[in-house]
């Protein structure tokens, strides 16, 4: 979210085209180092890259949406979410029915983003809601504008590790108390992959109408597009082009279709998009330097998505090469655009309120197993219960979260 409070910017000094040269020949560079190691870690770097360069083009967040439709009663990015995922539901309905033909016989299929479902889930859907209004943008976010320059991104990230090592810490009292005895509600397992696809795209449509019907409500207009002058040479076509994929905001909604598509060819290569695993990690490791180490957690081996013991064995992992990636391709998307700048909040406390609004994101999202992307974006299309109610529970921490900032403005 950019606010008032966010504007005062300090000039780069010598970017552009020269940085987003040297950018790009360290983003091919990369994963040919690593590739020598793991192919798929330059695989997950591209995906994090693609991932990236895409919010930053067209100001893609999850927070945005969430809180423009109680602030503005604007639904245009949270109808491209709906869309996103619409498209990742048919993707990853082929993905699963091929990995677990009969969904009758109770096995889940691997990595779909399908966890235990209770209390915990709905407490870690309104910290987060909460927190990624309060910060000014969900973990994804932060992520795309750390790499444009924000300060109060990386505030927020400090945030959000806190947040992550306070869920890990606090993680064995959730299971042994509440969450081991709580069901993963898998809708293909009631009602076959026809009906759970046919009754996810139904509810996805009808949220889609609903938000239409929000904005018309409060007098939403979108002004008709500018109509093309004529004759364009084929020069300038060119550059017009250049200048659509790199320099203009792309539309939302083609982002939204774009991201429910990556999000389909990351899982038919390994597993569903998820930044907040690694993250995780990051906080552990990181707790570890001074002795504070979670340890070990109690039936995290036994979900999938994001969990907070992610994937271990060494310095690289895929996690890491996909949330590297994707400050990175926000770091290109933003030096080809001329938008890259060390922005400094104006107010002092936007640091407070990022860092605030981090720590109970990353609690939330330790607790519910997954923020916007994990435990939203990739659980309802993995066609799973627990996706629904952690959506519905963002909405009334984000609804929560706009009556607090109403306040503070």
């Amino acid at each position: 979210m950019v606010t008032s409070s966010s504007r005062r910017a300090l000039p780069p000094a010598g970017l552009g085209l020269v940085g987003a040269g040297l950018a790009a020949v360290a983003a091919i560079v990369i994963p040919l180092a690593v590739s020598a190691a793991d192919r798929a870690f330059a695989i997950f770097w591209l995906f994090g890259l693609a991932f990236g360069f895409a919010l930053q083009r067209s100001r893609f967040c999850f927070a945005s949406a969430f809180r423009d439709l109680f602030l503005l009663q604007q639904g245009r990015t949270m109808r491209a979410i709906l869309a996103g995922m619409a498209v990742a539901t048919l993707g990853f309905g082929l993905v699963m029915s091929n990995m677990t033909p009969n969904p009758a016989l109770g096995l889940l299929p691997p990595d779909a983003h399908v966890v235990p479902l209770g209390w915990h889930t709905v407490v870690g859907g309104v910290l987060f809601g909460l927190g990624m209004v309060l910060a000014g943008g969900c973990v994804s976010g932060a992520l795309y504008r750390m790499g444009e320059g924000y300060v109060a991104s990386w505030v927020a990230m400090g945030g959000i590790l806190l947040g992550l090592w306070g869920a890990s810490r606090t993680w064995n009292w959730w299971w042994q108390a509440h969450i081991s005895h709580q069901p993963a509600v898998w809708l293909p397992r009631y009602l076959g992959y026809g009906g759970a696809i046919a009754l996810t795209l139904a509810a996805l449509a009808g949220l889609y109408l609903l938000a239409l019907w929000w904005e018309a409500r409060g007098g939403i207009a979108f002004p008709a597009p500018a109509a093309a002058e004529s004759g364009p040479s084929f020069g300038e076509r060119l550059r017009d082009l250049q200048r659509t994929i790199f320099v203009r905001a792309w539309p939302v909604a083609l982002a939204g279709l774009g991201l429910g598509a990556l999000n389909v060819f990351d899982y038919a290569y390994r597993h569903p998009l998820g930044v907040t695993g690694e993250l995780a990690r990051w906080a552990d490791a990181l707790a570890g330097l001074v002795g504070l180490a979670a340890g070990p957690l109690l039936g995290a081996d036994q979900l999938s998505g994001c969990t907070l013991t992610p994937e271990s064995g060494g310095l690289l992992t895929h996690g890491l090469m996909l949330d590297v990636g994707l400050i990175f391709g926000a770091l290109i998307g933003a030096l080809l655009a001329g938008e890259f700048k060390i922005r400094l909040p104006a107010d002092r406390r936007r640091y407070g309120q990022a860092l605030g609004g981090g720590v109970l994101m990353g609690y939330g999202a330790g607790l519910a197993v997954g923020c916007t992307i994990g435990a939203f974006f990739s659980a309802i299309p993995s066609l799973a219960l627990n996706g629904w109610v952690f959506g519905a529970s963002l909405a009334v921490g984000a609804f929560v979260g706009v009556q607090v900032i109403k306040r503070l403005l």
